[in-house]
């Protein structure tokens, strides 16, 4: 009888002590998602905010985002030059080199050719013209449409004010100081994040109170330098066999410059959906203002649409494979974001600035952003209690 008032007293006590404690924890989730969501309003702020400030200090925040790019993209390259016994300094200035040499050659076999090619675009535009007045006579409606709505809203008794603009060779030379200074200051600013590369390591490292958190920043450091470069190498390779099978194309089909459209597919190719289109585009301006029918002038166009095709479709998945496929929602957002900031530059960073992004909130924890609305955490768990891997390689 004793031991069954003691037990019943010990279950009371038990029961008032998770009545007492209930009442706690429903303030700490409420107070845990008010956290919340003051850090998701902050992003969406920081987010919508973002693009004035880089577009506002571009000449600053340009530079160093892109010596950042360079410095993930060809710090494997560095290290494997310093592997191999060749001092840091030495192995950094040889990677940028490397760089630099591929880049100049690229753009040289694109230019030179197109220089000469853009002598040629006025009598393209008078061949474009006839093979569109042939078809004038199914489409004198239209004119006479047009001449009935101008008619209507009077637009011929309007005056007209044309501002005079400066000339292109003018916008060139008052353009051309801003962009060596900004292309020197990338430069500069890559060789020497590349040569700090080891110092940074050690620092992200060695300064942590935990190890738990030294192995965390190891992680994080290897899996975007790693994700980063082998994207930028994959898609590289890729985009190269892409140029040489164009470029063997132009020749057998008879194009001028073969080797310029080869590497104009190539760099194009780096630009997700925009870049073949404008390829595509090229091509159907350049087919019709040279060839004598329409249809043939058309075949260029096609066939590098088929090769498109197979290689977005078949080859690049197959080979980058599911580490590195990406929501092509998140892409074009990417583009259409870093292009209204900084351009074609910022197009051509959006998807290694993407990939970092995506392997950063892989290690820190990705946002439930749907399950957030419907009362859920907004972090399903902590990132940082995440167990250490078996082995302590990460660490190197």
């Amino acid at each position: 009888m004793a031991d069954d008032y003691a037990h019943s007293a010990h279950s009371g006590t038990i029961g008032e002590a998770a009545e007492e404690q209930q009442p706690a924890m429903t303030f700490a989730a409420q107070e845990l998602r008010l956290i919340s969501a003051l850090v998701l309003l902050l992003a969406t702020g920081l987010f919508l905010a973002l693009p004035f400030v880089l577009s506002i200090g571009a000449v600053v925040f340009l530079p160093l985002v892109t010596a950042l790019m360079l410095t993930i993209i060809l710090s494997p390259l560095a290290d494997r030059m310093s592997m191999i016994g060749l001092p840091n300094i030495l192995s950094s200035l040889l990677a940028l080199l490397f760089f630099l040499a591929i880049l100049i050659l690229a753009l040289g076999a694109v230019l030179q050719p197109a220089v000469r090619m853009f002598d040629d675009v006025p009598a393209m535009v008078d061949r474009i013209g006839e093979h569109f007045s042939h078809l004038k006579g199914s489409l004198d409606w239209v004119s006479e449409l047009n001449r009935q709505i101008a008619s209507i809203i009077n637009d011929s008794n309007q005056d007209r004010v044309v501002l005079a603009g400066p000339s292109m060779l003018e916008q060139l030379a008052f353009a051309t100081p801003s962009v060596v200074l900004e292309v020197l200051l990338t430069f500069l600013m890559a060789f020497f994040m590349i040569e700090a590369r080891v110092r940074m390591r050690y620092h992200l490292l060695l300064d942590r109170a935990h190890f738990g958190a030294s192995l965390k920043a190891a992680r994080v450091i290897r899996d975007v330098q790693d994700r980063v470069a082998s994207y930028i190498l994959t898609v590289g390779l890729i985009n190269a066999g892409v140029g040489i099978i164009v470029a063997l194309g132009a020749w057998a089909l008879g194009l001028s410059a073969p080797i310029m459209w080869g590497g104009l597919a190539a760099l194009l190719n780096f630009l997700p959906y925009i870049g073949p289109m404008a390829m595509i585009a090229l091509l159907i301006l350049f087919g019709l203002g040279t060839a004598d029918v329409p249809l043939v002038g058309m075949v260029p166009a096609a066939a590098y649409l088929c090769l498109h095709t197979v290689e977005s479709n078949v080859v690049t998945p197959s080979i980058l494979g599911a580490r590195f496929t990406m929501n092509p929602v998140l892409i074009l957002i990417a583009l259409s974001y870093f292009s209204w900031i900084w351009g074609v530059t910022g197009a051509l960073l959006s998807v290694p600035i993407l990939l970092s992004i995506t392997a950063l909130i892989d290690h820190l924890g990705k946002p439930n952003l749907i399950g957030f609305i419907f009362g859920e955490p907004l972090f399903s768990s902590n990132p940082l209690t995440a167990p250490p891997p078996d082995d302590l390689s990460v660490a190197q």
